[in-house]
């Protein structure tokens, strides 16, 4: 059946990607709303009821006309599409079978028929949901970025503008809590500006005059004078659109090859059909047995088994699959994801658990502080805040059961820290460089600081500096956790793919290099906006390889649209992230993505399996009713025969114990137990 999904979303190319505009975010397609998914629950609904009525022996009349409906619900639309293909002299598999379909119904298989209708229209169905979800995210992308901004002229005025009528050069005022209009560099104030959608950061990054934001970020509590340095339409929200855009054309010549695969057999099947009628009606033989020989080949010859034996084992396993928390989207990812042979990971959100904890706590040595005095100072100054390392703090504090005296005379300094008075001393917290009076006690007292802070950041973590009375007293260290099953994940894959997946992150290098070492990642490329997470997959795909990519935010859409297969986290994922992925692990278990390739491969195997026991009935029945004489219920006996072996062959993957089975392979391929959890059970670096 033709894809409307890479169609479909080639409509919209690059040179007609707009700016950031205002107005609300499209609304997500309703399930009801496709026609397709309509027409195929009216015929399946009327199949079932119709079927056990018909194996009842209920009267013909009160089945029929539900048989009736089954064929006129899912086949117009397939049957319609057939004839405007003829009209441009190409036959497609689609009013193939419709013709089948017809062909059973004609000899008295209307059950035959009808089935076949309800497979292609379900399958359709899915595919235009699929399609539609994934549309709705691309457009809604663009309402990331807001749809006006402040902009200041000439005279100190401000005015409120469209965002896409801003120009190189102009200087737009971004205040505490808003969305920043505008792809520049900061000409003026300080902030932390959270930059997760973009970079995949899990923390606010620190904005100072001279540094570079882009638009759709949320800016923290400072104000910014933003330069605009882009033209709208190559901000980088928007070259994600773009990008999201041609990465899905991409696919196009994977259809373009089942499309003529279609058309040689959609055409076989006619001229043969024609043949085993017309030569013998020619050589003089009876008009009617011709008919009935004609007939009989049609009903052996059609696809059913061949359908049959392609879907039920990769239903199974989206069934199988979904049941453990793993969704995809359609047979053909899951066809798809046993075919993978590299594999690249982002780190915050994937290999991580995506917000900060506090992993280190190291009084100043010749402080009279201890651990847990020096976090409850901490907690205490930073419990007012909203910052995501103050509130990693607190809940430590929390964990802790710690009693926090209150503060008073809070202060937070965009991209610097907070400052409070706790229990009448003056409690500073933030980062070191930008902290004043840090060393307080002298050059020996300093160095220790130093030290210690040189000692957290070479562990992959965020320093974070604790003062009193400008006197500093302790060093925090923050971190975003590697996800339980992250090292057993990567073990995993390994083994099915023979080479240890390849880490891509818009993290520093120092932490996710240290991240990687913990999780047994020898390829890390680091600092990377989404066109180079792409280009780097399209690397891969130019020297042969077929990638899998697994992440979580809008700065993995188009790497997950540019591979093969993208596979998206559902718990911390983005909107776009799991409409765009072809694969969404809504549990949030990341041992679950070996898991389903595993599950995956084992499909596969049943579809080739499945294929020649379809092929092998199709040619002996085939060449029975040409050679000799094959009788009608004997034909129709042998073609149920097959659809029925194929299709219970295929439900094999339904069961609990294939799941189990898809599990313990990787580990079992690499010599690892079953069960272990690995390394990444430990906070980075703990």
């Amino acid at each position: 059946m033709p894809s409307a999904l890479s169609s479909t979303l080639s409509a919209p190319a690059r040179p007609a990607v707009p700016g950031p505009r205002p107005g609300p975010a499209p609304r997500r397609t309703r399930l009801f709303a496709l026609g397709e998914v309509r027409w195929a629950a009216a015929a399946a609904l009327a199949f079932l009821v119709a079927l056990p009525l018909q194996l009842l022996g209920a009267p013909v009349w009160s089945w029929a006309p539900l048989y009736a409906v089954v064929y006129l619900a899912g086949g117009w639309e397939p049957a319609w599409s057939g004839l405007c293909a003829l009209r441009e002299r190409t036959l497609d598999v689609d009013l193939l079978m419709v013709v089948a379909a017809i062909g059973a119904l004609a000899v008295g298989e209307v059950m035959d028929g009808a089935l076949l209708i309800v497979i292609f229209a379900t399958s359709g169905a899915l595919e235009a949901l699929a399609t539609a979800r994934t549309e709705d995210s691309v457009r809604g992308l663009l309402d990331l970025a807001p749809g006006t901004a402040t902009r200041l002229t000439g005279d100190g005025g401000e005015e409120v503008v469209r965002t896409d009528e801003l120009a190189v050069g102009e200087v737009i005022l971004v205040r505490p809590g808003e969305r920043v209009g505008a792809d520049g560099r900061v000409v003026a104030g300080a902030s932390d500006v959270d930059q997760a959608t973009i970079t995949g950061e899990p923390l606010p990054a620190a904005k100072a005059v001279g540094d570079d934001v882009f638009a759709g970020t949320l800016n923290g509590n400072g104000t910014l004078r933003v330069r605009v340095e882009r033209d709208p339409a190559d901000f980088v929200v928007a070259r994600i659109v773009a990008m999201v855009a041609e990465a899905s054309e991409t696919k196009a010549p994977t259809q373009l090859f089942v499309e003529r695969v279609e058309q040689r057999y959609s055409v076989g099947m006619v001229i043969a059909t024609l043949a085993v009628f017309g030569v013998p009606v020619a050589l003089g033989a009876e008009f009617s047995d011709a008919l009935l020989r004609a007939m009989t080949f049609m009903i052996v010859a059609s696809p059913c088994a061949v359908v049959l034996a392609t879907m039920p084992p990769l239903l199974s396993a989206i069934a199988n699959a979904g049941r453990h928390g793993v969704l995809v989207k359609s047979a053909v990812v899951m066809e798809r994801l046993g075919q993978i042979d590299t594999v690249a990971l982002d780190k915050t959100g994937t290999l991580t658990e995506g917000s900060p904890r506090l992993t280190d706590l190291r009084p100043v040595p010749g402080t009279d502080l201890d651990e847990a005095a020096l976090l409850t100072l901490a907690a205490a100054a930073e419990r007012p805040s909203e910052h995501p390392v103050g509130r990693a703090i607190v809940a430590a504090a929390a964990e802790r059961g710690l009693d926090l005296p209150e503060a008073a005379d809070f202060l937070a300094r965009p991209g610097v820290g907070v400052r409070a008075t706790v229990e009448g001393r003056e409690v500073t917290v933030g980062a070191p460089p930008r902290l004043p009076g840090e060393a307080g006690r002298g050059a020996e007292h300093g160095e220790s600081v130093r030290r210690l802070v040189a000692e957290v950041e070479a562990r992959g973590r965020t320093a974070v500096l604790v003062a009193v009375g400008g006197t500093a007293v302790g060093v925090l260290g923050v971190a975003d956790r590697a996800r339980v099953d992250a090292a057993r994940a990567v073990r995993g894959l390994t083994a099915l793919t023979g080479a240890p997946p390849t880490l891509l992150t818009g993290d520093n290098p120092r932490s996710a290099a240290v991240l990687a070492d913990e999780v047994g990642i020898g390829d890390v490329r680091a600092g990377l906006l989404p066109q180079d997470k792409v280009a780097a997959v399209h690397e891969w795909e130019q020297a042969g390889k077929r990638v899998l990519l697994v992440g979580d935010g809008v700065n993995d859409a188009p790497a997950l649209a540019a591979a093969d297969t993208g596979v998206a986290m559902g718990r911390v994922g983005s909107d776009l992230a799991l409409e765009t992925a072809d694969a969404v692990v809504v549990r949030d278990e990341l041992a679950a993505v070996p898991t389903v390739v595993a599950l995956s491969r084992a499909a596969r195997r049943l579809v080739v399996q499945n294929l020649v026991i379809a092929g092998t009935f199709i040619v002996v029945l085939v060449a029975w009713d040409l050679l000799w004489h094959l009788p009608l219920p004997l034909g129709v006996l042998g073609h149920e025969g097959s659809t029925v072996l194929v299709g219970l062959n295929g439900l094999r993957l339904l069961r609990e114990a294939a799941w189990r089975r898809a599990a313990a392979e990787p580990e079992t391929e690499h010599g690892v137990p079953h069960g272990e959890r690995g390394a990444a059970g430990r906070a980075v670096g703990e």
